[in-house]
């Protein structure tokens, strides 16, 4: 009996250890690859090029890297804690041959992770990336990898019986830098209220959008434009007309000249530019009743920039361009 306990204990030791590196394992790259992707962006924000980033598309990914960096590091040093506290109670656990195995695997992550990167980022450069995003990418990604290697190379020098505060002013210099990062993404980003209305605002600018691509098509048909937003429904082609997101109420039309017009919203930000929130987005063409044909459309990359508040586009319909129906025919 007096053998049984100790056997019992080392049993259920080893499978709980490693567990805990196993996952020590995966939230460190889950973190290296969130700081990777949170770093490459803010490059990409600092350093606008717009025919590889467009601006939500950075955006985007800073939003889920500073998620992900938020649920998964606070796991790893958690982990890194529980590791540490063994360690400082059972000594001979960190010379073990599973630690150092696996110790092995995380280098050998590192130096596939660098591969990978490096491959990426030259195959972006041949590709035409600016030279300034390369440059700066290939420096982040060899001092964050550089910092992993280092730190366990470390680890796998260092004796048992040696006392070190190392792995405690890695954690608090980690946990400084992570937090570092992810204040810079919210600061780009803004708060989840402000992502709030850039959402609400970039809705409005899509109705708008649909609005006068369905009065030109009106003006088309009819060769006159809507008295109101109301004319423009059509339970044949279940076209309604837009409203606002937020508040449900319609949008501001009025009619300023024979072929002009004034479509008006009250915005929530103030965007240089919203056509920036709306490049990629799809154009919807506009069928003639017989569907043979495709009328011209509104174009997604026209500029449709807005300050806070009440704010009107006027827009004139160019009948050289947009001919009525009746003289296409």
């Amino acid at each position: 009996m007096r053998y049984n306990r100790p056997m019992e204990q080392k049993t259920w030791s080893v499978p709980r250890n490693l567990f805990l590196h196993l996952l020590v394992i995966g939230t460190l790259y889950a973190s290296v690859i969130g700081l990777l992707v949170l770093l490459f962006q803010y490059i990409n924000f600092a350093f606008p090029d717009t025919l590889s980033f467009p601006y939500t598309g950075v955006l985007d990914s800073i939003r889920r890297a500073e998620s992900i960096l938020l649920v998964v590091f606070p796991v790893f040093l958690f982990i890194s804690w529980l590791l540490e506290r063994d360690f400082r109670a059972e000594p001979a656990r960190r010379d073990s041959k599973t630690r150092k195995w696996l110790i092995y695997f995380t280098l050998f992550l590192s130096a596939i992770t660098i591969i990978i990167d490096l491959i990426t980022l030259i195959y972006t450069f041949l590709g035409g990336d600016l030279p300034v995003h390369f440059l700066l990418k290939i420096l982040v990604v060899f001092a964050v990898t550089g910092i992993v290697f280092g730190y366990y190379f470390w680890e796998l020098r260092h004796k048992a019986s040696e006392r070190t505060m190392l792995p405690r002013y890695a954690a608090m210099a980690s946990a400084v830098l992570i937090i570092a990062a992810i204040g810079a993404g919210f600061f780009i980003v803004g708060s989840p209220a402000q992502q709030r209305a850039r959402r609400f605002d970039a809705e409005r600018i899509a109705d708008l959008q649909m609005l006068q691509s369905g009065i030109i098509n009106y003006w088309m048909h009819k060769e006159a434009l809507p008295a109101t937003t109301d004319a423009l429904k059509d339970d044949l082609l279940g076209f309604v007309p837009e409203r606002d997101p937020e508040t449900g109420k319609p949008y501001e039309y009025r009619i300023s000249g024979p072929l002009s017009f004034d479509l008006c919203a009250i915005f929530k930000t103030d965007e240089v530019s919203a056509n920036e929130w709306m490049r990629g987005a799809k154009t919807i063409p506009v069928l003639y009743p017989d569907s043979s044909r495709i009328s011209p459309v509104v174009s997604a990359n026209e500029i449709w920039s807005h300050p806070a508040g009440r704010y009107c586009f006027t827009r004139a319909i160019d009948p050289d361009f947009y001919k009525p129906v009746k003289q296409a025919e």
